[in-house]
C-alpha cells in the first residue's frame, strides 16, 4: 500500500517522531499532549490549531499504513501514541531526523536541516546532512527528493514524499542533476566556511600589529 499522508498526518507524525527523540521521560504522548505538541509555534511551518478530533482522525490514518498507534505495553488509565517508523523503514538517526523536520516545516534546505535538527541529531558538517538525504532519496520508493532552486538563493531545497508526489515542475531530477546541486551547495558552504576563518585571522592579526607598532609611538 502506496503511503500518502495528508497534512494533518503529516504533522502528527512530525510531532510523534520529534517528542520521542527530545523528551523521551513524556513519551508516548496522550491524545492533549499530542495535540499541543501539533500546535506548537516553534519549529512548526505551517502553524496548527488542530483539535483533539482532528488528531484523532489523523492517528487512525497513519495506523492505517502501520505509521502510529496506541503506545503498546503503556502501563496507563491514558490511552498514549507512538509513532512506528523504525518499523516501517528502519532508518538511521541523522535520517529520521531530517525526515522529521520535513514533516514539521516543509522543504527546506540542507543548512536549515542541520541547524533544526540539532536537538535530534548533531551532523558534523553540511556534507553529513547532505548523505543523509541522498540515503533517504535513494530508497525505493524514495523518502525525499530534491526541489528546484529557488531563484537568487545559494542552496537547493529538499521535501519529503510520505504526502505523496511534490509537483514534477518544482523537482530537480534527474538524480545527477540533484547530485551536481548537491556537489554545489558543499562547496559554497566549504567557501563561505574558509572566508569566514580568514576573515577571523585577518582581524587577529590587526590586533597583534596594533599592540606590536604601540611598542615604538
Amino acid at each position: 500500500m502506496d503511503i500518502v499522508l495528508n497534512n494533518v498526518e503529516a504533522r502528527v507524525l512530525g510531532a510523534l517522531i520529534e517528542k520521542d527523540i527530545t523528551t523521551p521521560d513524556y513519551y508516548p504522548l496522550s491524545l492533549n499532549a499530542l495535540v499541543n505538541a501539533c500546535n506548537q509555534k516553534n519549529n512548526r511551518d505551517p502553524v496548527m490549531a488542530l483539535d483533539e478530533n482532528s488528531v484523532r482522525d489523523a492517528l487512525s490514518g497513519l495506523q492505517q499504513f502501520n505509521l502510529a498507534g496506541p503506545a503498546r505495553g503503556a502501563d496507563s488509565r491514558v490511552t498514549k501514541y507512538e509513532h512506528r517508523l523504525q518499523d516501517v523503514f528502519n532508518l538511521s538517526r541523522g535520517e529520521t531526523a531530517v525526515l522529521c523536520v520535513l514533516l514539521l516545516r516543509g522543504p527546506q534546505t540542507p543548512g536549515e536541516l542541520r541547524g533544526r535538527t540539532e536537538r535530534m541529531h548533531q551532523f558534523e558538517d553540511l556534507n553529513a546532512v547532505l548523505a543523509s538525504l541522498q540515503k533517504l532519496m535513494q530508497r525505493e520508493p524514495p523518502l525525499a527528493v530534491v526541489l528546484l532552486r529557488q531563484p537568487g538563493t545559494k542552496e537547493s531545497r529538499y521535501a519529503h514524499l510520505l504526502s505523496g508526489l511534490v509537483d514534477a515542475a518544482a523537482i530537480a531530477v534527474p538524480s545527477a542533476t540533484a547530485m551536481s546541486g548537491s556537489a554545489d551547495d558543499q562547496r559554497v558552504a566549504r567557501l563561505e566556511e574558509q572566508v569566514a576563518a580568514l576573515q577571523h585571522e585577518v582581524s587577529e592579526l590587526k590586533q597583534t600589529f596594533e599592540g606590536f607598532k604601540k611598542q615604538f609611538e
